[in-house]
């Protein structure tokens, strides 16, 4: 493949990388980055020469929690039109997550996944294997070289991705030597809570949007999730929380330690970094999520806690529904909506309206995924490694529109929004798979590898 991957000489960009800012030559050669250095000299004229004078360049953001509904949801998205909206966004490498349908609860189930994405996916690709109350022995199986994670839901779920029997849960701590991640909501709270609305309301049908945060409340998730890291404090199990969403559940992780240290992890998603309760008046259904997007001071918490090292990571939870399904009565319409093409420059507008480094956005979205999940060879820009870079243009504003956007689904919670840098040009394993607007070549993935250290 090597051969066939032109070479790439980057000059004067500004690179963003291991929590620095400074001008460098990047020189991407085989499909890895061969070279940084001041200034560097094209050894001969098939170098292709990209001016990145006046843009940051960066690692490919690694976003490792998406749904790309392939197989059996396909109507939503797919490994494609998802992969595509990805690298639009700098998303280079993404963890695709188990409820699809079937539910990827099997070995077989997942190869078939990867096999597919070895066909089609423009972006570098891993899935977890989803647990159940059954599956025990298949979980023990899973190779931690190449499998993402295992993924508990542990709270509210379709098929039989819920566990929810305590003795399963505790075997796959104690017993299942792998990355274990969660989606933290207790089932009985919630139930509760919808119970007690319904007849406050006086019926279903009045419910609405703003009605989702006091169904999946702030006690529903601490519930659940002081419980599984309970569990994991006492098991020694590495355990990563998915899409934090409460002030509250942020006590439950240490700052202090360094991330490579650490065996109990959070994650941070886009939307309940960006939205609160008072956009459900205006966006409704739009940013129904679970967990729900809560509160202003909720909201703040977790940005706050991007700085204090309580959050490790920021994900998208990218989970596409058509516009007509989401566009139902609130308590029929789905949960979930996409991001992944936007991420990156909400992101880092948000870094600009907070005054947070740019270099911070760069740790929590490219280099500590890649920590946390053991990722090889990615996730930064050093020589040697897989040439998954990107350059963004910090002052080139875009407002976002629905006809721009490359998921299948066709729309975005940010639309009519005005961000301040866009993606000019995405390179993933050395080839150039987005420039301009536009994609360029071919699907250029791989399946990612991991390294753990443990």
């Amino acid at each position: 493949m090597s051969d066939t991957i032109p070479t790439y000489l980057i000059k004067n960009a500004r690179l963003v990388n291991e929590g620095r800012s400074y001008e460098a030559d990047v020189l991407l050669s085989g499909g890895r980055i061969e070279r940084i250095d001041d200034s560097i000299s094209p050894k001969n004229n098939s170098v292709q020469i990209i001016d990145g004078g006046g843009k940051l360049l960066i690692p490919g953001v690694i976003d490792t929690q998406v749904h790309f509904r392939e197989p059996g949801l396909t109507h939503k998205a797919d490994l494609t039109t998802e992969s595509m909206a990805a690298v639009a966004g700098g998303v280079t490498s993404y963890v695709e997550q188990p409820n699809t349908v079937p539910a990827a609860t099997t070995l077989e189930l997942l190869e078939a996944k990867f096999a597919r994405a070895a066909e089609v996916s423009w972006a570098n690709y891993s899935f977890s294997l989803g647990a159940s109350n059954t599956n025990l022995e298949e979980l023990k199986r899973a190779s931690k070289r190449d499998v993402a994670a295992i993924k508990m839901f542990l709270g509210s779920s379709t098929g039989d991705l819920l566990v929810d029997d305590p003795a399963s849960v505790e075997r796959i701590f104690r017993e299942v030597d792998h990355q274990l991640i969660a989606h933290c909501e207790d089932e009985p709270t919630m139930r509760a809570n919808l119970e007690r609305l319904i007849e406050e309301r006086g019926g279903r049908e009045h419910l609405t949007a703003a009605d989702h945060p006091l169904i999946r409340s702030e006690e529903a998730c601490y519930l659940s999730s002081s419980r599984a890291v309970a569990l994991a404090r006492e098991t020694g199990a590495h355990f990563h929380v998915y899409h934090v969403s409460t002030a509250k559940e942020l006590d439950l992780f240490d700052g202090e330690i360094p991330l490579t240290e650490k065996k109990i992890t959070a994650e941070a998603c886009v939307h309940h970094l960006w939205f609160s309760d008072a956009d459900y008046a205006e966006l409704g259904n739009r940013i129904k999520w679970n967990p729900a997007v809560k509160t202003a001071a909720d909201r703040d918490a977790l940005r706050s806690a991007l700085l204090d090292g309580r959050i490790d990571v920021v994900a998208t939870d990218h989970a596409p529904h058509t516009l007509e399904e989401k566009q139902r009565p609130y308590i029929d319409a789905p949960s979930g909506g996409p991001l992944i093409q936007n991420s990156l420059p909400a992101m880092l507008e948000l870094a600009r309206r907070l005054d947070i480094d740019y270099a911070r956005i760069i740790e929590l979205m490219c280099h500590q995924p890649a920590q946390l999940f053991g990722i090889q060879e990615r996730g930064f820009l050093r020589e040697g490694y897989h040439a998954d870079v990107v350059l963004v243009d910090p002052h080139r504003p875009y407002t976002v529109h629905a006809s721009e956007m490359f998921t299948k689904c066709g729309w975005s919670p940010f639309e009519g929004r005005t961000f301040a840098a866009r993606v000019n040009q995405t390179w993933v394993n050395g080839s150039v798979v987005y420039r301009d607007g536009k994609h360029r070549n071919a699907p250029a993935g791989q399946r990612l590898i991991f390294d753990r250290g443990w």
